[in-house]
Parts: structure tokens; sequence; C-alpha cells
């Protein structure tokens, strides 16, 4: 009982936001961004900590899948290259960016600046296809955004775990790179010879 009731306190204020945010032509997840940051300088409001099991297994899942649905398979194989260069290449070209500079500014070591990279490199997948939409992108645009999307989380989940294991002292490239080539694989948007077919 003690969890239900906030569930249902934070699912109301979702739906209600979501409702607000479509009668004001607004979009919904920058609405809730917005709510969310008014409503945890509110007294009463009780501090929520969030375990990344939580938001691994709870929240991420239903994210994705929300977006999947609306993605078409036929037009995600058309354009896998595209997806592949920006889920992957992107993701990791941002992380090393943002990493390099963090490390540059910050006395820390360049492995907590991979993984700070790693947590900010990917876009968000429902704001960003919902956004898409509503401006009224080319549909192969959309697609790919949406398939880039769906992909980039694995990408930088291994360069985070990566980055953790480094800064532990026990990554060996040998070991992050198949991790991150079958992360990708499993997209669909290119085969390995391990890959199934």
């Amino acid at each position: 009982m003690e969890i239900a009731l906030p569930v249902v306190v934070v699912l109301g204020v979702v739906v209600a936001t979501s409702w607000v945010a479509n009668r004001l032509s607004v979009s919904p997840p920058l609405l809730l961004v917005a709510v969310g940051v008014v409503s945890s300088y509110l007294p009463f409001v009780p501090d929520i900590e969030l375990t990344p099991e939580l938001v691994l297994i709870g929240l991420l899942p239903p994210l994705l899948y929300s977006a999947a649905i609306r993605t078409s398979l036929v037009d995600f194989r058309a354009n896998r290259r595209p997806i592949l260069l920006l889920s992957v290449g992107l993701v990791i070209f941002t992380a090393l960016g943002v990493g390099l500079l963090v490390w540059w500014l910050l006395p820390v070591p360049f492995a907590v600046a991979l993984a700070l990279g790693a947590v900010v490199a990917p876009p968000d997948a429902v704001a960003g296809t919902a956004i898409a939409r509503r401006v009224g992108l080319p549909r192969r645009m959309v697609t790919i955004l949406e398939g880039e999307s769906l992909v980039n989380d694995a990408t930088a989940i291994v360069l985070l775990r990566s980055a953790i294991a480094a800064t532990l002292g026990a990554v060996r490239c040998r070991r992050t790179s198949p991790s991150l080539c079958s992360a990708a694989s499993a997209s669909g948007c290119w085969r390995t010879p391990w890959s199934p077919r």
C-alpha cells in the first residue's frame, strides 16, 4: 500500500498533464518535465529515490515499447544504414566529445568523464518522436529518428558499463568491442557472423 498510493498519484498527474498538454497544443513530454520541476520545489511532495534497476527495468522498456509499436519494421529495415550510423556512431562520437570536454575542464579521470558522456549522449526516444510527428517532418526522417531512438540506449548502456568498469580498472578492449557489436546487431541494423539469420 505504501508504494501503490504514490504510483496512482503519479499516474493521475501524468494523465492530467497529458490531457492539458493536448488541449493547449503543447508537447506532453515538455509539459511533464515542467510539472516535474515545479513539483520538486513543493514542500509536501516527498523525496523519491529512483534506483538504476527501477529505471532500466520499470521505466525504460515501456517508453521504448510505446515508440517501437509506432515504428514500421519495413521502413526501419530500409533505413538501417542511417539508423546504425546515428544510433551507434553518433552516440559514441557524442559520448567521447562530452567525455573529452569534461576531462579537460574538470579534474576527473577520463573513465569518469566518459561515463558522464555516455549518460547524456543518447537523445530521448519519446520526445523526439512526438515533436517530429507534430512538426510534420517527412516520413523517412521520422522513421530514422524513431529507429535511432530505439537503438541508441543499447550503445549508451554498453559505453556506460565499459566506463564504469574502466573506473574500477577491470575493462579490456577485447571484452567491450563484442558487447558493443552485439548490442548493435541485436537491433537488426547490421548482421555479424554470430548474429542469428
